[in-house]
């Protein structure tokens, strides 16, 4: 009996323990982020979203600070691709509609999702 209980407290410790590197790490991203320091806030996205694996609906957040991290280093077609991820996947959430609006103000400004790269085939 003592081990059924000391399984269910590890349990619920390694729970809250993720939660908190969640938090923590999307708290630090969001810090870098406004600090202008989207290198950082990457890597602290990354982290979040490793953990968040089990928290899908942590995603679209995720997905969106990214993008806007793309956008701020001049990467707009990865953040294009970005915003079309959550509007494919979590189409009816609240960062959805931002990633609708993020896409459309990247078309009006030129940035219409065309790649920076065209490859035509090689003949041989």
């Amino acid at each position: 009996m003592r081990i059924l209980v000391f399984a269910v407290l590890l349990a619920a410790v390694a729970g809250c323990t993720t939660r908190h590197n969640l938090d923590s790490n999307l708290n630090k991203a969001y810090q870098a982020y406004d600090e202008g320091n989207c290198e950082a806030a990457i890597l602290y996205l990354s982290k979040a979203e490793r953990n968040s694996r089990s928290r899908r609906y942590m995603q679209p957040e995720i997905s969106l600070l990214r993008g806007q991290c793309l956008e701020r280093q001049a990467l707009y077609v990865d953040a294009m691709q970005t915003y079309q991820y959550i509007n494919a996947h979590y189409p009816a959430s609240e960062y959805a509609y931002r990633a609708r609006a993020r896409i459309e103000t990247l078309r009006q400004l030129g940035h219409g999702g065309e790649p920076a790269v065209k490859v035509s085939a090689v003949k041989p």
